[in-house]
C-alpha cells in the first residue's frame, strides 16, 4: 500500500506520523468520537447484562445447580470482556498494534484470546449439559453433578489459557506476509482457530442437531391430547437453539475465517474491516446474557428483584423464582 492508501485506511482515531508511527490526535474527529461512544455503550451493556446473570445465580439459592454454574462461568468470562477487553481495545486498537507491536499489544492480545476462548468453550460445555438433560433425562442428575460442573469449568479455563498463550507466543498474524509466511505463523493461524472456534462450533452444532432430533422423537411419542402443549414447547426450544447457533456463528465465524486466510492473501484488506470483525466477535459477549438469560423465566424474575432493590432491603435468597 502506498502512503496515500495507508493514510486513508488507518483507524479514524489515529493519525500516521511520518508514515511510520500512529499517534492519537489532540483534536479527534467526529467519527472517532462516535466510534468510542458506540463501543462504550456496547461495553456498558456487556457489563450490566453479565453482572445481572452473575448476581442472580450467586444470590438466589434456587439457582445453585450445575447448569447455572456453567452459565455463571460464561457470564464471568463475558463480564471480563466488557471490563477489560473493550476499554483496552478502545484505547489501543488492532490497527495500532499492526503498525507498532509492543508489550502492551501482546498482553492485550493474550487476555483477549483467553477470554474469547473461554467464552466459546463455556458455550460448548453448556451444550453438552443440555444434551445430557434432554437426551438422557433419567441419568442426568447423577451424571452432571456440581462436582462435574466444577471440573468442566476448571478444564475450560485451563485449556483456554494454554491454547491462547500458545497461539500468541507462536506469533499469529493479523496481517499479510510480505513474502512468505513462517511455518509457526501459518500453523498458529490455522490450528488456533481450529481448536478455539471450528472444533467447538462443530461439536455444538452436532449436539444441537441431536437434541432437536430427540425432541422430535419425544414429541411423536406423546399422546395426541397433549400435542398442542408439546408443540408450543418444541417450537420455543427450536427457536432458542436456532438463535443460539445463529448468533454464535454470525459473531464468530467471519473473524476466525479472516485469521486463517489473511496471512495468505495477496493484499491486506482495509484495517477498518479487520477492526469491525474483531468487534463483532467481542459483541457475542454482550449477546450471551440475552440468549442464555432472558430466555429463562427465573432470570426475568431475578432481574425484577435485583433491579427493584429488594435484595438490599431483605433476605430474598430463598425466594422461589417462577
Amino acid at each position: 500500500m502506498n502512503a496515500t492508501d495507508i493514510m486513508a485506511d488507518i483507524h479514524p482515531c489515529y493519525d500516521l506520523d511520518n508514515f511510520s508511527t500512529l499517534i492519537f490526535p489532540s483534536d479527534p474527529s467526529a467519527l472517532c468520537v462516535l466510534v468510542n461512544l458506540v463501543l462504550g455503550l456496547l461495553s456498558a451493556i456487556t457489563v450490566c447484562g453479565n453482572l445481572l446473570v452473575i448476581i442472580s445465580i450467586v444470590y438466589f439459592k434456587q439457582l445453585h445447580i450445575p447448569t447455572n454454574y456453567l452459565i455463571l462461568s460464561l457470564a464471568v468470562a463475558d463480564l471480563l470482556v466488557g471490563v477489560v477487553i473493550f476499554p483496552f481495545s478502545m484505547a489501543h486498537t488492532l490497527t495500532s498494534c499492526l503498525y507498532q507491536e509492543n508489550v502492551f499489544c501482546i498482553i492485550r492480545d493474550c487476555i483477549d484470546a483467553i477470554l474469547c476462548t473461554s467464552s466459546i468453550l463455556n458455550l460448548c460445555c453448556i451444550s453438552i449439559d443440555r444434551y445430557h438433560a434432554i437426551c438422557h433425562p433419567l441419568t442426568y442428575m447423577t451424571t452432571v453433578t456440581v462436582r462435574v460442573a466444577g471440573v468442566m469449568i476448571f478444564v475450560t479455563w485451563t485449556v483456554a489459557a494454554m491454547i491462547s498463550i500458545g497461539i500468541i507466543l507462536s506469533g499469529y498474524s493479523y496481517g499479510t506476509c510480505e513474502e512468505t509466511c513462517s511455518v509457526s505463523v501459518v500453523l498458529s493461524n490455522v490450528t488456533g482457530p481450529v481448536f478455539v472456534f471450528f472444533m467447538p462450533a462443530i461439536i455444538m452444532l452436532c449436539i444441537y442437531i441431536k437434541i432437536f432430533v430427540v425432541a422430535q422423537t419425544q414429541r411423536n411419542s406423546i399422546q395426541i391430547s397433549t400435542s398442542g402443549t408439546v408443540s408450543k414447547m418444541e417450537n420455543k426450544a427450536t427457536k432458542t437453539l436456532a438463535i443460539v447457533m445463529g448468533v454464535f456463528l454470525l459473531c464468530m465465524m467471519p473473524n476466525f475465517l479472516c485469521i486463517v486466510f489473511l496471512p495468505l492473501a495477496s493484499e491486506t484488506p482495509p484495517f477498518s474491516l479487520i477492526e469491525a470483525l474483531n468487534w463483532l466477535t467481542l459483541s457475542n459477549s454482550m449477546l450471551n446474557p440475552f440468549i442464555y438469560g432472558f430466555f429463562y423465566s427465573w432470570f426475568r424474575s431475578a432481574c425484577k428483584v435485583i433491579l427493584s432493590g429488594q435484595i438490599f432491603t431483605g433476605n430474598f435468597a430463598n425466594t422461589k423464582l417462577m
